[in-house]
């Protein structure tokens, strides 16, 4: 698991009357695992939080049974520290391979209950845990003391890094140089590739699985040249709207997924046009044709 260098946060495809579109899901599924991608489910990106715990276990189910060849990791995340356990042991009897712990939300914990709640977790978790840090959903910043008193457990094994600071980032590396980190910014991946990171937790991923693979490829390697602007300006145009907003409405118009509903308070209606998304989706495209190993 830890040879994957590129996960994707994948989203939920919908109905249009808002239920799971599974045969959509297993397309989905199967574009990352043909491009050798590790596969993250119920994340923000998933819409995880507008999901009932009933619809989560159903699409976590869907995918174990379908045994891509791929590692899956599944989204852990809310407020109530007993719901989040009863849904890691659910998420522990089946074919699953890692977990993504977000702090938890909205009560903003500092030091102390940051590190019970990660320990809480990790200890009922049977598979490897990335915690995620993305003070921006949050409201708290997870710490270099935090990081560095919960390494130690069992289950512990990487960060996901989505602070939107290279200062804070830079500093995680000098402070923890031996935990393993994540970018959770598709549009910072060659700076931080820089400064150390292992891999990427990509959104862009969802509409191109191979060209993202290929991004990571590059940022890692340190072949950075014309690789920024090209990624910069679609990575911003994805994210023009609330995220996965802008992800399913191109995918829909690429004709990957068949609608590209969304489930409340996320609407469609904050794109007032496809235009640049379809103009970035060619830049992208266009920029994988030029490259060669």
């Amino acid at each position: 698991m830890k040879s994957v260098k590129l996960w994707t946060a994948l989203i939920t495809p919908m109905n249009s009357d808002g239920s799971i579109n599974y045969a959509d899901l297993e397309k989905m599924v199967i574009r990352q695992a043909d491009a050798g991608n590790g596969v993250l489910l119920i994340g923000s990106t998933g819409e995880g939080l507008a999901l009932t715990v009933e619809e989560k276990k159903e699409a976590v189910q869907f995918v174990a049974q379908l045994k891509p060849d791929v590692p899956v990791m599944v989204g852990v995340g809310g407020f109530n520290l007993e719901s989040q356990k009863e849904w890691i042991r659910f998420c522990n009897t089946l074919a699953i391979d890692a977990f993504l712990l977000v702090a938890p939300l909205y009560s903003k914990p500092g030091k102390e209950g940051q590190k019970a709640w990660f320990n809480d977790l990790m200890d009922v978790a049977g598979k490897p845990c990335m915690v995620y840090n993305i003070p921006s959903r949050t409201g708290v910043k997870i710490t270099v003391e935090v990081l560095n008193e919960i390494k130690n457990h069992k289950n512990f094994w990487a960060v996901k890094e989505a602070g939107a600071s290279l200062a804070d980032y830079q500093e995680f590396r000098e402070k923890c140089p031996d935990i393993l980190f994540y970018s959770g910014d598709d549009g910072l991946l060659p700076f931080m590739a820089v400064l150390g990171c292992k891999g990427l937790v990509s959104v862009a991923s969802n509409i191109w699985p191979t060209e993202t693979k290929r991004y990571v490829e590059k940022s890692l390697n340190g072949d950075t040249e014309y690789l920024f602007p090209v990624w910069k300006q679609a990575v911003e145009t994805i994210f023009s709207a609330p995220n996965p907003v802008a992800v399913k409405l191109l995918l829909k118009k690429k004709g990957l997924i068949q609608n590209a509903t969304l489930r409340a308070p996320l609407t469609e209606k904050e794109i007032s046009s496809p235009d640049p998304l379809l103009e970035a989706d060619k830049k992208i495209i266009n920029w994988y044709k030029t490259q060669t190993d």
